[in-house]
């Protein structure tokens, strides 16, 4: 298909980054899973551990999407437009998780990354399938920016998980 022509580089190295990071976050998870559990901690990862995975399985399954050889754009702009609802659905589900859990307090960078940067890419995605009708090209740049986007997100929130594991937890504060 011509419009994803020249695409096709940028998705396998989205995708092949993105599955490296999903398989780095399950062997830190799985490390920090020796310490010992606060009360509470389940719900908070629920908040803040479970986005960073659905993130970077996201840009997974878009490169999926993007690189398959469709007949017709508007096919696959149906599935990354439905992908956009269920991330911002996703996102309002996030942001309750994050006010109800109280292990952690969060601060305007965790509301940034876990919920706001994080909804205007899947927001992002939703649009531009609309988009796709009036610019293909620009559409196509929408849909790499979102994608670009959700996996600088699930590298800042795996880094910033990481280090408050080590950090903080480790010398016992929050």
């Amino acid at each position: 298909m011509t419009a994803f022509a020249g695409w096709e580089n940028f998705y396998v190295i989205m995708g092949s980054a993105a599955g490296a990071l999903i398989g780095l976050q399950f062997v830190v998870i799985t490390l920090i899973a020796t310490r010992p559990i606060v009360a509470g901690q389940a719900q908070a990862g629920g908040a803040f551990a479970t986005p960073t995975i659905v993130h970077f399985g996201a840009v997974l399954l878009l490169s999926g999407i993007v690189t398959a050889p469709w007949h017709e754009v508007a096919s696959a702009a149906v599935l990354w437009g439905f992908m956009g609802f269920c991330g911002v659905v996703y996102e309002i589900i996030v942001f309750r998780r994050m006010r109800m859990q109280r292990v952690y307090r969060p601060e305007f960078e965790d509301l940034l990354f876990h919920v706001l940067l994080p909804f205007a890419a899947y927001g992002t995605l939703a649009g531009t399938a609309h988009a796709i009708r009036s610019s293909t090209a620009r559409a196509l740049f929408g849909v790499g920016a979102a994608a670009l986007l959700l996996l600088f997100i699930g590298i800042h929130n795996a880094w910033d998980a990481v280090t408050y594991h080590i950090f903080m937890k480790q010398d016992g504060r929050d």
